[in-house]
């Protein structure tokens, strides 16, 4: 029987009850619980802040700790063998042993590690995406006051990210941070502030929806008959589309009434969410009047004025 059972199911965000669905959690950790009442639980998955100790009281089991991960889209093999901080929600002697562990599958040595009570440790993870989301949210409406005003964005961002204290991290301006992670935390995290004075974080949501709102109009100014989108993906390395920021642009130009056409290989079908996908790159092009990509590639580097994005560095 194993010692030590970790759980990293799927939390997806239920907006009906405005929390994240943590039934796939809840359910390996009763089997566990049933099979092996000895075996020290970890969970991994992103889970509301009070989770572990709800789910301890539920299954009457003090062997139920939480540890989050912390790995970038496309990036996790990486990030998992050099983690930038080892947190488990556990300040005991089992809780140090588990983190010893941990770290001694890192290639680095000596990573930071942070022994927490449970409920620190599931505000450590949700803090943390939502402010890499707010990053990406700010970069993005410097970006958006640059087009509208007429400056240049680079030289601005540059500008601003050269003092040390900001950096180069998350500055190169999207169309709104997406994928798995960060929409689904940073809703979950303003869930979490019910009845705590905040403005901030809901800030953060609604920036991200108004900057896919700007990208849908600027497209829209060039008056095309058909819109390539170009990549499903959020960045290179990740073939994940779940909540890509794409998507939320392509509903908008929907709405307008604009015809949109969609250049993804890595999916198979002939249409995704009832838009065409064309499978070959000199068609998709001959066929849009713009083409729109969150990312820019070497793929696209002939295409001069055809081309729409607001990649300004060329990096994820």
């Amino acid at each position: 029987m194993a010692d030590i059972v970790i759980v990293a199911t799927p939390t997806n965000y239920d907006t009906a009850g405005d929390t994240f669905d943590t039934s796939s959690v809840e359910s390996v950790i009763g089997l566990v619980v049933e099979h092996n009442p000895a075996a020290l639980i970890v969970v991994k998955s992103t889970v509301p802040v009070g989770f572990t100790e709800r789910v301890r009281a539920t299954f009457n089991s003090d062997n139920i700790v939480f540890s989050p991960e912390f790995l970038r889209e496309g990036s996790a093999l990486y990030d998992n063998l050099h983690p930038s901080r080892i947190i488990v929600g556990e300040d005991t002697p089992r809780g140090q042993a588990f983190a010893d562990l941990l770290a001694a599958a890192s290639l680095d040595s000596n990573p930071p590690i942070l022994l927490t009570e449970s409920t620190e440790a599931e505000a450590i993870k949700l803090f943390a995406n939502t402010y890499l989301a707010l990053r990406v949210s700010y970069f993005n409406e410097v970006d958006t006051f640059a087009a509208v005003r007429g400056l240049d964005a680079r030289a601005v961002i540059v500008g601003v990210s050269l003092d040390p204290r900001i950096g180069e991290g998350y500055n190169n301006p999207s169309f709104g941070y997406g994928g798995y992670c960060l929409p689904k935390d940073t809703k979950q995290l303003l869930a979490n502030y019910r009845d705590v004075p905040q403005s901030t974080i809901r800030a953060v949501v609604e920036a991200n929806e108004q900057r896919k709102d700007f990208i849908a109009s600027d497209i829209l100014t060039r008056k095309p008959t058909t819109v390539g989108v170009y990549r499903l993906i959020m960045k290179a390395g990740s073939d994940n589309f779940r909540e890509s920021s794409i998507i939320g642009i392509i509903e908008r130009l929907r709405a307008n009434g604009t015809d949109v056409i969609v250049f993804e290989p890595n999916l198979d079908d002939e249409t995704f969410a009832d838009v065409e996908l064309v499978k070959d790159f000199d068609d998709f092009v001959a066929r849009s009047d713009v083409i729109v990509a969150n990312r820019a590639t070497p793929e696209l580097s002939g295409l001069g004025s055809k081309l729409y994005t607001r990649d300004l560095f060329g990096n994820n």
